[in-house]
């Protein structure tokens, strides 16, 4: 592993390793032992798409395991004036220990990891989350004791969430069961893929996605960049595509609800389902901060 680009990049059992990893830390940070694997070094946080939870997470990682990171906007380098991705990769290579990028194409993440010599992380591209899913997972394991054999239901868009919620959830034993609206399906490579798994549906109906499920997903039905478009969103998915008690009451008992956030309340998800479910959805937010310093204990420790 020299890098997180996509989960579909790693095994299942990579993906179980990363998270045994983040299990430890968390436990550590928890009873205040130190754990200051990456002391020294310099983690460069390039951000085309703002963030609150991926700045904060990262930055505050990187500090906990004894490094330093640097925060750099678009306007801050001279890739948002029009230097080819190739060189800054080579030049900020010569300066920092790892990268980890948010931005919209998946191209410019791995143009990253094609020409510089450090280790790259995506902390979020307009095709995939892997950042986020794998703190998701750490979630449903954490409340759920394991994550094979359990149903994962997703409800709303698909978009970069989805697709990664969908490898790796597969990849890690789960089934897998997607409802959208016609037109805004996930990614269809990612589609293609997880059906050969036999793991996975896609329906147009959310009840019957939700049937049996023991965590159910959403996502605002606009994501960043799309806010022109969220008028014509709405009308695709509203009264329909929304975790209420309808769906609660398809899945099965005990179902968790998981969210990115931040939440619209209302819309995708209704504000009794999410307040009845805050504690595990900001368990899933608090989790980032540990899967993320497991990922880069993984690709930038000694």
């Amino acid at each position: 592993m020299k890098h997180l680009l996509k989960l579909g990049d790693l095994t299942g059992e990579q993906i179980i390793d990363i998270l045994n990893l983040a299990d430890q830390l968390k436990y550590e940070q928890k009873h205040g032992i130190a754990h200051k694997h990456l002391e020294g070094q310099t983690l460069g946080m390039i951000f085309q798409k703002s963030s609150t939870r991926t700045r904060v997470s990262f930055e505050t990682g990187m500090y906990q395991l004894g490094g330093n990171a640097l925060f750099l906007s678009s306007r801050d380098l001279q890739i948002g004036r029009g230097e080819p991705v190739q060189d800054t990769a080579r030049v900020l290579s010569r300066y920092l220990n790892g990268i980890m990028i948010r931005t919209f194409a998946q191209q410019e993440v791995d143009d990253l990891a094609k020409y510089g010599s450090i280790p790259i992380i995506n902390g979020l591209t307009d095709y995939c989350h892997p950042c986020q899913v794998l703190a998701d997972l750490m979630t449903v394991r954490e409340h759920k004791g394991s994550l094979s054999g359990l149903k994962m239901c997703f409800i709303g868009d698909g978009n970069n969430v989805a697709n990664s919620l969908i490898v790796g959830g597969i990849k890690t034993g789960m089934r897998v069961a997607v409802a959208t609206p016609t037109g805004f399906e996930p990614n269809a490579d990612v589609m293609a893929w997880a059906q050969k798994s036999g793991q996975f549906t896609h329906t147009n109906d959310a009840l019957t996605a939700a049937a049996g499920a023991d965590v159910i997903f959403t996502d605002v039905w606009a994501s960043m960049g799309q806010e022109e478009a969220a008028v014509q969103r709405r009308k695709a998915f509203e009264g329909v595509y929304q975790v209420n008690d309808a769906v609660m009451a398809a899945a099965n008992p005990g179902c968790m609800v998981q969210h990115c956030l931040p939440a619209h309340r209302e819309e995708e998800i209704t504000e009794k389902v999410f307040e009845a479910h805050a504690e595990e959805i900001f368990d899933e937010a608090e989790n980032r901060l540990h899967a993320q310093k497991a990922v880069m204990v993984k690709l930038m420790g000694k």
